[in-house]
């Protein structure tokens, strides 16, 4: 049985699980002091590995629906949203009005990227 899901919801679908490996990868490390810089290098490329595996299928799939520089600010939107989380639960920092702001601002620019 194959599923004819809609080429939008199948491409944030990868690029949202993808940007969560990405995440972990990137500073998941940062609350594991034990590791040496080393380890923490090995162990990100081994997380980055699955970011990759969803990544690649993401813009494959969602190239020629969107355009790359699109494909490029969703992902820059979903990081961003994925990364406020993680440094909020996992790594307990706290988000404040200036990075609100930023993170806003960069989401205009997106709307003008998809603005016709």
């Amino acid at each position: 049985m194959t599923l004819h899901l809609p080429i939008p919801l199948i491409t944030v679908v990868l690029l949202i699980g993808s940007n969560i490996f990405m995440t972990y990868a990137w500073y998941g490390h940062l609350r594991h002091h034990s590791l040496t810089f080393i380890g923490a290098i090995l162990v990100s490329w081994g997380i980055a590995f699955f970011e990759y595996c969803l990544q690649v299928p993401a813009n494959r799939v969602g190239y020629g629906y969107f355009s790359a520089a699109e494909l490029k600010t969703i992902q820059e939107v979903i990081s961003l949203t994925i990364f406020g989380i993680f440094s909020t639960v996992y790594l307990g920092e706290s988000l404040t009005w200036n990075h609100a702001i930023g993170f806003a601002l960069i989401v205009a620019g997106a709307f003008f990227v998809f603005k016709g």
